[in-house]
């Protein structure tokens, strides 16, 4: 709820690395109780999450669970319940990406990608959603690629689009019990994940993605931070995308199509140009 800047207990899935990794330090520096959810569980970055804690009586909790293993991943939340307490703030952060033009993606990455990040956010909200308590709020992290197109991101933005559909409908359906419903939807940031598709990524959608913006860790963290203490629904960190939503949001379909058709126009031109 709005005001609400440390919540006692949190549960995050992805907070192993980029991200996730950062939220879930950010509140124990606040004083949470965190228990993380992930693929695989780092003592390395428990360790180091252990030093942010603000008060050594916090708990840090992490268990070894995958978003579309649902059975696994309720257990774990089970135990999760049980070491701290019902989740009062709840993240869904696990997240991938497969970057290619949609003839040369196979339908095995599509389904993947999909699988992941959308059936994985409805698995987390089902997973935790049996515990959360009026008060409580649940958030599943987006993207701006859930408003906006970008090219060669097919699956990526379907499921991101994806994610957004289904945020706003839990939201609906969850008011009534005093739980609230944020969609996170940050720009690029600087995270392992982008630093490595960055080495393969199309000139078009570079030039796409450089409309919204690039973030560090930190700027992304302050933005979703207060968006998440201001009681947001849609929490979009950076001017920059700010402006890109609006837009997308906002502008007729017509107007939106002809800028980035002439982006696409012209990077293509010039990539022609440097090869003929």
């Amino acid at each position: 709820m709005p005001g609400i800047t440390a919540p006692r207990t949190l549960f995050i899935t992805g907070g192993m690395s980029g991200l996730g990794k950062a939220l879930a330090a950010a509140y124990l520096q606040r004083g949470s109780d965190v228990a993380i959810f992930d693929l695989a569980v780092n003592d390395e970055v428990l360790a180091e999450l252990d030093n942010c804690k603000l008060r050594r009586s916090q708990r840090l909790v992490a268990y070894q669970a995958s978003v579309t293993d649902l059975a696994a991943l309720s257990a774990a939340v089970d135990q999760a319940v049980a070491a701290t307490d019902k989740p009062e703030l709840a993240i869904n952060c696990a997240g991938i990406q497969r970057a290619a033009a949609f003839e040369e993606l196979s339908g095995q990455d599509f389904e993947l990608v999909v699988q992941i990040n959308l059936f994985g956010s409805r698995n987390f909200a089902e997973a935790v959603l049996r515990h959360m308590q009026s008060g409580g709020r649940l958030a599943l992290v987006s993207s701006m690629a859930g408003f906006a197109a970008n090219y060669s991101y097919a699956t990526y933005c379907a499921s991101k689009f994806g994610v957004v559909g289904l945020g706003r409908v839990l939201r609906l359906e969850l008011k009534p019990r005093g739980i609230e419903v944020s969609l996170i939807c940050p720009p690029e940031v600087d995270t392992p994940m982008v630093e490595e598709e960055a080495r393969t990524m199309h000139p078009v959608s570079r030039t796409l993605k450089d409309l919204g913006g690039t973030l560090s860790v930190a700027a992304a963290i302050k933005g979703i931070l207060s968006g998440l203490d201001r009681g947001k629904h849609v929490i979009i960190p950076g001017r920059s995308a700010k402006i890109t939503y609006l837009a997308n949001r906002y502008l007729p379909d017509f107007v939106m199509h002809a800028v980035v058709d002439r982006i696409v126009r012209s990077t293509l031109a010039k990539m022609d140009a440097a090869t003929a």
